[in-house]
């Protein structure tokens, strides 16, 4: 009887857990087009065909849902960005690895999260504001991060300032949002490309 039980409850947790990932996904996806603001319990139990008082006994308020999909648009960031690149050989190879994921990940819905829900709530003070601050800079550290060992490996300059990169990084990555999503450039790639190689250009160590 104890391992039915046992059994049945992992069934239950585990098939909770799958529909909530199915339901942050969704949340992602709409939150990527109409903004976190859009985003309801009772629009996404609409959307979803559920009942609002089942949704809100998974997330318990509007604020608490907004803070969930962003954990889940960062862990699917993570996933699809950062950690592949991470398996990349050190230094520039693994800048271009990110770099790369990072392009790709352009059209899809947890990369554009974050780029519109940071202009969304930049003048609004409160837990999702302060949860998006700390994405951004973990992002930038792990950029950081991976030019230092790019140091370490003797192929980026030790006078080459890590955080300065990293913010340029990121302000050419928000150039290609803009660029290929919002004006549907067709040169936006190729833009996009030649900036990011000006970077490793101008980081690059030298020899004497």
């Amino acid at each position: 009887m104890a391992t039915c039980e046992r059994s049945c409850y992992q069934y239950r947790v585990s098939k909770g857990a799958a529909t909530r990932q199915a339901v942050l996904a969704e949340a992602t996806e709409v939150a990527s087009r109409l903004g976190l603001g859009g985003l309801t319990i009772g629009s996404l139990a609409a959307r979803l065909d559920m009942s609002k008082s089942g949704l809100f006994a998974h997330f318990r308020s509007k604020e608490a849902l907004h803070l969930q999909v962003l954990g889940y648009a960062r862990d699917a960031f993570t996933a699809e960005v950062i950690r592949p690149a991470l398996r990349a050989p050190r230094g520039e190879a693994r800048m271009r690895a990110l770099f790369d994921n990072w392009y790709r990940s352009v059209s899809l819905p947890s990369a554009c999260l974050f780029v519109s829900a940071s202009t969304e709530f930049d003048d609004q003070p409160g837990p999702v504001r302060d949860q998006l601050v700390v994405d951004h800079k973990d992002l930038l550290d792990v950029i950081a991060q991976i030019f230092r060992t790019g140091v370490a490996e003797g192929q980026f300059s030790e006078a080459a300032d890590p955080e300065q990169f990293a913010h340029d990084l990121q302000s050419v990555m928000l150039g290609a949002f803009h660029a290929k999503r919002l004006l549907d450039d067709p040169r936006a790639e190729t833009w996009t490309r030649r900036a990011f190689e000006a970077l490793l250009d101008a980081a690059r160590a030298t020899s004497d």
